[in-house]
């Protein structure tokens, strides 16, 4: 299969320098034929000089309902590329992105002009999720004098958990550090977890496991039980809304319990747990896994599904 590599992001993002920059590179200069297809237009282009150099084709889309796998596939058949780079217009809704059943989507990648993101995260979100859910990479540039890029990276992780997320300004790639700005004490024993807290906690334990390696959390949450974990084990984990009310997740962790055999799916508890950095099967890699350390019934809390926008609840 020919590999597919994505680069999405509102106009004027940065996409097309991204790509200018990839395809110049020693690396990226393989033998065969690179396709190139561009979906909008912005205020840069790419010059002949390096299309020619780069061996490299450029084909363009103006209209959404033009971009089918038909259309791909009949490019494939004109210039028979090695491998092929989609500039996807931002204003398209990615959700309804096909390439042919012959090329294999190898990467994809969303930039992202930090100096815009909370305009776009604000009235577009359901486009900008759709950008997002699948990137592997999340680049947000333009990032000088912006003081809350820790919210920027926790609205994303809302979105996407597994993308690595890189923050650049003129100067080159950003630190985000989130240990002054979690909700919560992390020298508390136990750490005491809210609605949001929960959902920070979650979200920073993903990438920073490190963290909470040895320490214990109180948080309340629903119980679920995937049909193929182990009898002494069980997930407690709380609903998230990433985008709209018809786009929900649950967000847990797998969690150590003799007794959960008793504990039924979707009833809730209040868990005080060990965490431990470990290496989960479920997880496919090294994560948090959790063991109870007290468990008790409780009822439905008064705000069942984590609210990222408000850290008082």
């Amino acid at each position: 299969m020919k590999p597919v590599y994505v680069i999405n992001g509102f106009l004027d993002s940065g996409k097309t320098d991204f790509f200018k920059y990839t395809i110049a590179q020693p690396y990226f200069r393989t033998k065969g034929k690179t396709l190139l297809i561009v979906c909008e237009e912005g205020e840069n282009e790419y010059e002949e000089k390096l299309l020619t150099a780069t061996n490299t084709v450029l084909e363009t889309f103006e209209d959404e309902e033009d971009f089918t796998p038909a259309a791909l596939m009949a490019l494939d058949a004109k210039h028979e590329p090695e491998r092929i780079l989609i500039e996807y217009n931002g204003m398209w809704n990615f959700k309804n992105f096909k390439i042919p059943n012959k090329w294999k989507l190898e990467q994809q990648i969303t930039i992202i002009d930090a100096s815009s993101f909370e305009l776009y995260f604000t009235n577009m979100k359901s486009l900008l999720s759709e950008q997002l859910r699948n990137s592997e990479l999340i680049l947000f540039n333009r990032c000088d004098g912006i003081e809350d890029l820790a919210t920027y990276k926790r609205n994303v992780k809302a979105i996407n958990q597994k993308a690595d997320i890189i923050f650049e300004d003129m100067n080159g790639e950003v630190d985000v550090t989130l240990d002054e700005d979690l909700p919560f004490d992390l020298n508390a024993d136990p750490i005491e977890l809210n609605n949001f807290g929960y959902g920070m906690f979650y979200l920073d334990a993903l990438e920073h496991v490190d963290r909470y390696d040895g320490k214990n959390v109180s948080f309340t949450a629903m119980v679920a039980k995937p049909y193929d974990m182990a009898d002494n084990a069980f997930v407690p984990g709380r609903m998230a809304m990433t985008c709209c009310a018809d786009d929900m997740q649950f967000l847990g962790f797998k969690c150590e319990y003799d007794d959960a055999p008793s504990l039924k799916e979707k009833e809730w508890v209040k868990v005080t747990a060990n965490v431990k950095k470990a290496l989960v099967p479920e997880y496919q890699g090294v994560g948090p896994l959790l063991s109870v350390v007290s468990l008790e019934h409780v009822s439905e809390p008064k705000s069942p599904v984590i609210d990222f926008s408000n850290p008082n609840e």
